[in-house]
């Protein structure tokens, strides 16, 4: 999902500084999808396949999509891609891959999953091939969705996947062996029959190691979070035990709210990585669970019986929250967990290059209400902010506290998918924290200006994207305090004179009324000033 969400437009500059902060955070198992449409190019175009360009371009979702174009998801959305895109995406494979390796990494390539091109279907009239059910539509258009799965029991399963598997051997200038495939990404089976499963999970593997002798699955167990109701104890065990031991292991993708290792004692004995999502499409907000984080991973290696092999990071969406991710790039380095008061302490200081009294206290406030969340809600950004115009501040407003929210007007959500996850359906928007103590951190934070020097800009970034609107302010407050939120974060340097506004902001907030023309004109005169 990182690669439609956040690096879909990165430049070589970009990726070599992000693979070298991996580096530094002790990764040594990152994806490397980048690029990989050259090589399905290349393998359906060939003569034993012989697709056209314009059958791809119908396959092939646009750079923004690709992530759930390869997952099976949707298809031809967002494209075609040109041919400049594909090659220069495949000469920015092979740079990522070189530097991956020489860092002592171990790149993970893409599999083939089952999902083909519909067209496919003309040039192998006799292939088994099914169209899959409907995971979104565009305006009720279902010509991008349900894409086309080829049975596993056909031939020309194992034959496209190693013809792909070779490929990519012969364009990356070798494998480590490990490759990632996912089948049924928030898609089903056609069926629930554990012997069709079973089949289906031994013919992706077969197709993996006719191509690589030495080939290990590595799969996402987000399938088994979100269609749990479909993945019993039967379907998970066809699956997983369709492998040979030791061939597969397992993401447990949402172990940071909703573990699946727990309720499959230990996904039945196969290897599986502990991971935290805790980001859903590049939602910037500032959320987390770091009790959870600082903790969790030990408990699951500790329990009896476990086949947890390492801590991972499955976020939609990088650059927010970067709290979150210290912590948890440091879980793979403990054997006990992180005494959280101390490291918060420890981490405001590094993060400002002082020890701020001020911004301890805040930091403290921040780590027992925002950063740590635990209703076991999903967190999707639901925000009047972030959902804007589709839900407009003119048509709802909100009284009282999350147990009573009040929508006015009316706004369709029928084109909206599901919040994904499995996590439980929370109030929109999703608020766990006392609003007042989000205010008093901010306070601490600006009281402190003068000793923080340029850490603050980023941290008022994020303390100002805060869903403060929700139960603080009425209708025509939130239309104000959208412009300033929505303003903010288009400049780089934030200006030291503002600061004692800001403070004015937060005590506008603290006492609920920004109706009085000093409040309304002071955001909208920083408003301006930040646009300059």
């Amino acid at each position: 999902m990182r690669n439609s969400d956040s690096f879909v437009w990165w430049t070589w500059e970009r990726w070599e500084q992000e693979i070298d902060w991996m580096a530094l955070q002790g990764i040594n198992l990152p994806l490397a999808f980048t690029g990989q449409e050259s090589i399905w190019q290349k393998v359906f175009k060939s003569n034993r396949f012989n697709l056209s360009q314009a059958d791809l371009n119908d396959y092939f979702g646009g750079p923004a999509f690709l992530a759930w174009a390869r997952m099976g998801n949707l298809h031809g959305w967002g494209g075609p891609l040109p041919q400049t895109w594909l090659d220069q995406q495949h000469q920015l494979q092979l740079k990522v891959l070189d530097r991956m390796r020489s860092l002592g990494m171990i790149p993970v390539l893409s599999a083939f999953s089952g999902n083909v091109p519909s067209a496919l279907q003309r040039i192998f009239p006799s292939a088994k091939i099914t169209r899959l059910g409907n995971w979104n539509t565009v305006d009720g258009d279902e010509r991008w969705c349900c894409t086309y799965l080829l049975d596993p029991t056909d031939p020309l399963f194992v034959e496209l996947g190693k013809a792909f598997v070779e490929q990519q051997i012969k364009e990356y200038n070798g494998t480590h062996h490990i490759y990632n495939c996912d089948t049924f990404n928030e898609n089903l089976p056609p069926t629930n029959d554990p012997g069709y499963i079973s089949t289906l999970g031994a013919a992706v593997y077969k197709a993996m190691s006719a191509g690589d002798n030495h080939a290990i699955w590595l799969m996402q167990g987000w399938l088994f979070a979100t269609d749990d109701w479909f993945w019993k104890p039967p379907q998970m065990k066809a699956l997983l035990h369709s492998v040979p031991v030791g061939q597969m292991i397992v993401l447990d993708l949402f172990a940071d709210v909703k573990p699946v290792w727990q309720r499959s004692d230990h996904f039945y004995g196969i290897p599986y990585i502990w991971c935290m999502l805790h980001n859903f499409g590049g939602n910037l907000e500032m959320y987390g669970r770091v009790d959870t984080i600082g903790s969790a991973p030990i408990e699951a290696l500790r329990s009896p019986n476990s086949t947890m092999v390492g801590v991972g990071m499955c976020m939609e969406g990088i650059e927010h929250n970067p709290v979150v991710y210290e912590l948890m790039g440091e879980m793979s380095f403990r054997s006990e967990a992180v005494q959280l008061e101390d490291w918060i302490s420890d981490y405001s200081s590094r993060r400002y290059g002082t020890a701020s009294g001020g911004a301890q206290a805040a930091w403290k406030v921040l780590h027992h209400t925002i950063y740590n969340c635990q209703d076991g809600v999903a967190d999707h950004n639901g925000d009047v902010i972030v959902e804007f115009p589709d839900k407009n501040p003119d048509l709802m407003y909100v009284t009282g506290n999350r147990d009573s929210l009040k929508l006015r007007g009316s706004f369709s959500l029928s084109g909206i998918r599901k919040p994904r996850g499995g996590g439980k359906l929370g109030h929109n928007p999703h608020l766990w924290y006392s609003q007042a103590d989000a205010v008093r951190a901010l306070g601490l934070l600006l009281s402190s200006a003068d000793e923080l020097g340029e850490g603050l800009p980023y941290s008022m970034n994020g303390m100002l994207g805060l869903k403060l609107p929700c139960g603080l302010i009425t209708q025509t407050k939130s239309r104000v305090l959208y412009m300033i939120m929505v303003t903010l974060p288009q400049f780089p340097r934030f200006e030291i004179s503002l600061i004692p506004v800001f403070v004015k902001m937060a005590e506008c907030m603290m006492v609920k009324t920004i109706s009085g023309p000093d409040c309304v004109t002071l955001f909208l005169w920083a408003a301006h000033r930040l646009r300059r």
